[in-house]
């Protein structure tokens, strides 16, 4: 049956001109209107690059293709605009079941106008999808490229938002582990700079402030003429500073004329603010102060106060008794020895005058733990004259302990020999029941009954170890100095001008110096580098005071320097430092460089004494050996010295206890004064020795270089 409308073939019979439908100018022109409407809304050129496909809504629209009409509606998912279910390829909803439509169907035609309004309406639908669309897919191919699901959409399944919220997520957990990572790594960055900060700026203000705190000066008593009086360094108050013991007398009533108008006790000074800790009064003077014995019960340091007769063991931290010993004319320190009667405290020794005074001397061991006296003091009749060496303790190479005393001489006899003596038995300690077989072949040579370590016609004036820092490790009685102090070789001082080393291997001298009157104990310190201690010491005569160091290994001499005579008795000190080499103080007047210094330092007694005589303190270190580094001056006559070490500030503090003249109805004051050294090297002088024999300029350079060296110069413990 004939319809009215022309007959369709199929496509496969006609030509490929002819397959084509006829176009249709109507749907051309919508198809226009389409693609610029969907160009604006997208707001694209012409042409879409592979983001959005191939596809050229301008072009498309003059297509000759008979899908253009389908391309631009079916086929737009591929072009990346519409993968949602409401605009995939098998959905109809936005296409009113037009899917199935053939355009040139006469029975599918509608209406024009219905169809400009169905299409206009779906091609704002579109725009809106497109612009929602577009920005989701824009914002995933940007953060995710090279990833096709999130270029495309989210898929069939879910809506497009969905999708944003599900990276919105994604991307929040990826912010919280950037920052997780990044706290990681700047709290600890943080807290190292915070860390550098404190010590580049906070501990060089702690330093300057405790050096500022170790420079004190107090008043203690009165002065006593130039006797020196008992002085001890130890840590006390648990700071790590070595605290300043001293023995003091005062005047009661404001009277000093007669022996009850004094008062006599010990006092504990804090070395870092020159405080008072504690105050121990005394029936009597104080001869000597030592620290550092180990009490059982004792977790504070104990000292030993020592007077005339009385021996009493204090709390250093308090100052509170912990027991006195009564003893009659007490005339040494007290010696360590080793643990006699097994109680693990070390027991001691002293010297005593007994009460028959047909005998010349006594040794009397006392309990460390209790202060009882160990069996009954042990008198030995001495020959000699002079003042009293020793006791001192020395053990032998194979272990065996000996004790060292004599009056103008040097004597030994072996600790065993004491102990049965005292005891009528010998303890089985292992330590203290042998002898030296070495030793005790010396008494058949002599025929005595003691060994004889030196004897000669020139009474001893000094018999001390050879150990570093002895001198400034004033009288303690510290177990790891005392094991040092009792296997070394001797420095021993005889004739007022003879300076000898005994070798304890076999009592024979190593060497022997002779100069003028020595008139104080030699300071020990390295002063070149061949690791052998050597020996500063001074002698006067004729107004001039003369400074030698001494080479410990042969001695020969190594520097030496004269002065104007302070009229000054005071041992020096030596100080390691930094160099390895050791530093050496020294009080004197100016150096002697020409004649007329020399005619100043001979001038009568009575026209000098019309000037005040300054006294200076003195360095040398061996690296400058033409140059001194004056540190202080006073008029103020020193009695004592000692030197401190501080091992967290690398510095050490020198104390000086000085009579200072006061008004001419009252009496001399003694003060004690610290000084921090490195403080003190930063405001010294530079003294040139022997400056006629350089020119101007070659002076100036040396006092620069050496300048910059002392400023550089730290101090460290010696040993």
């Amino acid at each position: 049956m004939h319809s009215g409308r022309s007959e369709k073939l199929p496509s496969a019979c006609l030509p490929p001109s002819l397959s084509r439908p006829p176009r249709r100018v109507g749907v051309t022109r919508r198809g226009e209107a389409m693609a610029a409407a969907l160009s604006r809304a997208l707001k694209l050129p012409g042409k879409k690059g592979s983001d959005l496909g191939e596809y050229d809504p301008l072009t498309q629209a003059d297509s000759d293709d008979e899908s253009e009409e389908d391309d631009l509606v079916l086929n737009y998912p591929r072009n990346g605009l519409g993968r949602d279910g409401c605009l995939g390829s098998g959905s109809s909803k936005l296409r009113g079941g037009r899917s199935g439509r053939h355009v040139g169907a006469p029975d599918e035609v509608q209406d024009e106008e219905e169809e400009e309004e169905e299409e206009d309406e779906w091609t704002d639908q579109l725009s809106r999808k497109s612009r929602d669309n577009l920005k989701g897919g824009q914002y995933w191919s940007h953060r995710d490229s090279g990833t096709g699901e999130d270029r495309e959409g989210t898929g069939t399944s879910g809506s497009a938002g969905l999708g944003v919220h599900s990276a919105e997520a994604e991307q929040k957990r990826k912010r919280v582990r950037n920052a997780i990572r990044s706290a990681f790594f700047l709290v600890p960055l943080a807290c190292a700079t915070l860390i550098a900060l404190l010590c580049a700026f906070l501990l060089p203000c702690q330093k300057a402030e405790l050096e500022k705190k170790l420079q004190w000066e107090i008043a203690l008593g009165d002065g006593g003429g130039i006797t020196p009086p008992a002085l001890a360094l130890w840590d006390v108050d648990g700071d790590s500073v070595e605290d300043v013991l001293l023995g003091v007398t005062e005047g009661t009533n404001g009277t000093h004329a007669t022996q009850r108008s004094k008062i006599y006790s010990a006092v504990a000074v804090c070395a870092v603010s020159g405080r008072v800790l504690w105050r121990k009064v005394m029936n009597e003077s104080v001869m000597y102060i030592q620290c550092g014995l180990h009490h059982g019960t004792q977790s504070s340091p104990v000292c030993l106060i020592i007077g005339k007769s009385i021996l009493m063991a204090v709390n250093g931290t308090t100052g509170k008794k912990l027991w006195l010993v009564v003893l009659r004319n007490i005339e040494s320190r007290a010696v360590l020895l080793p643990d006699i009667q097994g109680d693990s405290v070390h027991d001691l020794l002293v010297a005593t005058l007994p009460a028959d005074e047909t005998l010349d001397l006594s040794l009397t061991l006392i309990s460390g733990l209790t202060g009882k006296r160990i069996g009954h003091p042990v008198p030995f009749n001495l020959t000699g004259q002079g003042k009293l060496i020793g006791p001192l303790l020395h053990e032998t190479q194979i272990g065996a302990f000996y004790i060292l005393f004599g009056l103008g001489n040097v004597q030994a006899i072996s600790l065993q020999d004491v102990l049965f003596g005292a005891l009528g038995r010998v303890p089985k300690t292992h330590s203290v029941g042998r002898k030296d077989m070495s030793w005790e072949n010396l008494k058949k040579t002599n025929g005595s009954s003691f060994i004889h370590i030196y004897r000669g016609s020139e009474p001893v004036e000094f018999l001390l170890p050879l150990v570093a820092g002895l001198g400034n490790n004033r009288n303690s009685l510290d177990i790891v100095s005392n094991l040092n102090s009792t296997r070394s070789d001797w420095v021993l001082v005889y004739g007022t001008s003879t300076l000898s080393v005994l070798r304890h291997q076999d009592l024979h001298k190593a060497w022997t110096f002779s100069s003028a009157h020595i008139h104080s104990q030699p300071a020990l310190g390295n002063f070149n580098n061949d690791g052998v201690l050597d020996l500063f010491v001074q002698h006067s005569a004729n107004g001039i005071m003369t400074a030698l160091i001494i080479n410990g290994a042969n001695g020969t001499l190594l520097w030496k320097a004269e002065f104007v005579c302070p009229r000054l008795v005071l041992e020096a000190s030596a100080i390691s430092t930094s160099t390895g080499q050791s530093a050496f103080l020294f009080w004197a007047s100016d150096p002697i460089k020409t004649q007329r210094n020399i005619a100043r330092a001979t001038m009568a007694p009575g026209v000098a004494a019309a000037e005040p005589l300054i006294r200076k303190l003195f360095l040398i270190h061996p690296a400058h050996p033409t140059v001194l580094l004056q540190l202080s001056s006073t008029t103020d006559t020193a009695v004592t010295s000692a030197v401190s070490y501080l091992e967290h500030l690398k510095d050490a503090t020198y104390i000086t206890v000085s009579s200072r003249p006061m008004a001419d109805s009252e009496p001399s004051t003694r003060i004690v004064e610290s000084m921090s050294l490195r403080a003190a090297i930063k405001r010294g002088q530079i003294v040139q020795l022997g400056g006629g024999e350089k020119t101007e300029a070659a002076g100036k350079l040396a006092a620069l270089e050496a300048n910059n060296f002392f400023r550089r110069l730290t101090f460290k413990r010696q040993g």
